[in-house]
């Protein structure tokens, strides 16, 4: 069988809040492959946040191995550790995190400005591809604040995708938006699964949880629930099902 895109064994983090020790993570153990579409679910404090941490190379773990692509994590050096999170994996956050004065191209070619091996003119053309591949190719000019929150979140998934990342890693992508413009973005994650992409899904909605293919659940820092999605829902289904908007 194929290696695991992302191989995590025993877990476990600690942080010290005062004088006490607050056991995040306690004892996680997982396997993502390539093409699986996960949904990691949990109240707040169970640990999603933190685990998500981890596996974006954003925090490391107190004990426990973590493997990304077939590489153990603890034995990158910081240089070769911002390389793994701009070269292998996606970010897309529930607030966007755009630059405020800078075009929906320029945000979605920041990534590519650390890659050297990239000229002005691919990164340019990169980024634009991306763009039209998420209905954004005459909005591209357009600054966050002349775009809907729906558009936002394209630009945030198009700049994830720029650098081909293995795993895209999703925290409350559709937190901030309405039903209608949550199922587009999750109709763009769907497709994008369909053409292989292994993603990672933070979310506390279940019926956004619905659309993956693979749910995890936390509860105090343990997995408690981790199995297939047995009513999967299909985002261009339930968008077709969805009233029209009134004007």
């Amino acid at each position: 069988m194929e290696r695991p895109i992302i191989a995590i064994n025993d877990l476990h983090r600690e942080f010290r809040m005062g004088g006490e020790t607050v056991r995040a993570l306690r004892g996680v153990s997982l396997d993502v492959h390539r093409g699986d579409f996960v949904t990691i679910m949990g109240a707040s404090g169970s640990g999603k946040s933190t685990l998500l941490n981890i596996l974006g190379c954003l925090d490391k773990p107190t004990s426990g191995t973590y493997e990304l692509d077939g590489t153990n994590v603890a034995t990158l050096s910081r240089n070769e550790l911002a390389h793994a999170r701009n070269r292998k994996i996606g970010f897309v956050f529930q607030s966007y995190n755009l630059l405020a004065r800078t075009t929906a191209l320029e945000n979605v070619e920041l990534p590519l400005l650390y890659n050297p091996g990239v000229s002005a003119a691919e990164r340019r053309a990169r980024s634009e591809a991306a763009l039209v591949r998420l209905g954004l190719g005459s909005r591209m000019l357009h600054v966050p604040s002349q775009l809907s929150g729906g558009q936002q979140q394209r630009v945030a998934i198009a700049r994830a995708l720029v650098n081909d990342p293995v795993v895209l890693l999703a925290d409350e992508a559709t937190g901030n938006l309405d039903t209608r413009t949550s199922y587009e973005v999750m109709e763009i994650f769907q497709e994008l699964n369909d053409g292989g992409m292994t993603i990672g899904f933070v979310t506390h909605e279940p019926d956004i949880a619905r659309f993956s293919k693979r749910t995890i659940v936390l509860k105090d820092g343990q997995i408690v629930q981790d199995g297939p999605v047995a009513d999967r829902l299909f985002a261009k289904q339930e968008l077709a099902a969805l009233p029209v908007a009134e004007h």
